[in-house]
């Protein structure tokens, strides 16, 4: 798990910033001009899904 702040920076300028909250997590998804256009609270099981997903789709 992400026990740290990880960004992810996509190909278009955007990013995705997951940092640790609790027991929660929270993904900061961000433009290129750097404006937040969602945050989204996930537990770390709904994270680990979302992990797993995204390897299997690549």
């Amino acid at each position: 798990m992400i026990n740290g702040g990880r960004t992810i920076h996509t190909a278009d300028g955007s990013s995705v910033t997951i940092t640790p909250r609790g027991i929660e997590y929270d993904l900061h998804v961000r433009d290129a001009a750097g404006r937040t256009m969602a945050t989204v609270a996930m537990n770390a099981d709904d994270l680990e899904a979302l992990r797993l997903d995204m390897a299997d789709a690549a």
